[in-house]
């Protein structure tokens, strides 16, 4: 059973209503690619994040969370406006403000609610914990208010309530990863079109392995950095005439920055235009069932994000040589940067001393030893049963 349900009792002296469990993810390949109608491809953790929550009566939030001291935070719902919430507290009832503000039925008529979280995702690795937050509760506020919504419509309230209440300017991957992954598969995202496809991924039956290091490199100003890379891509568009980057194509990349006049917007041009191209390569050989062969395709999106996007960090810069050094096939980091996450691919053998000279470099480096985690496609959000109490 979950501990969001043994938490939500003891906070709030009674049973939930419902329960949802939504994941993390990892990026294989595609990184700052969804906010320019590019193209992405993440699987789904089997760590993540699980919602409980019922009504209570009242014109209020009541919100614990097993991973921050476990106090009850209130907030009245009419009081509920970007800006309010700085904490944790800001992402599920950014989800209830969404859906408000969306002018579905929820929180009103005494429709206050008790929400309890809890979840096994470490925080600040770049695996996306605050949009299976947000998936959870949303996809927990969807059954319980009967709204009826598809997945994709929950991923785009999901995608708003970070963006427009907690202030995050981020794409939608992280909420469609969340909620429309299936185990064993990679999900394919058009962000333009908000088509998917699920690609079959199975490491194991190729003899290999992915393995998820998270650095322990704290975030480092992050939602400035993010905002300004958003607007840079933006600003480099409009000067080349195309609605977004994703437009640029591999024959026309040079011309394209030929017409730049500014050396920073041709590198995040360039990393734009060249990770659509590798997003592209890699589903192109795991549909041939060539999972063997991604590897330089990864290590190539690593060079693009450390020299061309500048999202990099020395942390991210050691796992990544560290593992290629001891014989991955591939690595990159994974997330929006400036600290988080690495993967390596190997072959599964050498896997351990992969880890094992990554633990050794950061040791010699004076960092903090990173948290090796197995990164095996799981599947998207889904409900958890509450049993009742005996």
């Amino acid at each position: 059973m979950s501990g969001a349900v043994p938490l939500f009792r003891r906070c709030f002296g009674t049973d939930p209503q419902v329960g949802w469990r939504a994941p993390g993810r990892v990026n294989l390949i595609g990184e700052h690619t969804d906010y320019n109608d590019g193209y992405v491809l993440p699987i789904a953790l089997s760590l993540g994040v699980t919602v409980a929550l019922a009504r209570n009566g009242s014109d209020r939030l009541r919100l614990v969370s097993a991973q921050h001291g476990q106090d009850v935070a209130t907030v009245a719902l009419d009081a509920l406006e970007p800006g309010a919430l700085s904490d944790w507290t800001a992402y599920p009832a950014g989800v209830v403000w969404q859906l408000r503000r969306s002018g579905l039925d929820v929180g009103r008529h005494g429709g206050g609610l008790d929400i309890a979280v809890d979840g096994d995702l470490p925080g600040g690795a770049g695996l996306s914990s605050s949009a299976a937050l947000e998936c959870a509760a949303a996809m927990a506020l969807d059954e319980l208010l009967h709204l009826g919504l598809t997945r994709p419509q929950v991923a785009a309230h999901a995608r708003a309530a970070e963006h427009d209440f907690v202030g995050m300017p981020c794409g939608v991957m992280d909420q469609y990863a969340s909620l429309l992954c299936t185990q064993g598969h990679a999900l394919f995202l058009d962000t333009r079109t908000m088509t998917t496809e699920q690609v079959p991924l199975d490491f194991a039956a190729a003899g290999l392995h992915l393995q998820l290091i998270d650095t322990r490199a704290p975030h480092r100003l992050v939602e400035g950095h993010y905002a300004e890379r958003r607007r840079s891509c933006a600003e480099a568009a409009a000067a080349l005439g195309v609605p977004a980057l994703r437009d640029i194509d591999r024959a026309a990349l040079g011309g394209a920055l030929a017409r730049l006049s500014d050396a920073t917007a041709r590198r995040r041009t360039r990393h734009v235009v060249t990770e659509n191209i590798r997003v592209l390569e890699t589903v192109r050989l795991l549909r041939d069932g060539r999972p063997d062969r991604i590897g330089p395709l990864l290590t190539a999106s690593h060079a693009s994000l450390r020299d061309d996007y500048e999202v990099s960090c020395p942390e991210l810069d050691l796992a990544v040589d560290a593992a290629l050094g001891a014989g991955a096939l591939g690595a990159r980091m994974t997330g929006g940067g400036f600290g988080g996450s690495v993967i390596a691919l190997s072959v599964a053998e050498d896997a351990d001393a992969i880890a094992a000279a990554v633990c050794e470099a950061f040791a010699e480096h004076g960092f903090a030893a990173p948290i090796r985690l197995d990164a095996h496609p799981a599947a998207g959000a889904a409900r958890i049963t509450v049993p009742p109490r005996r």
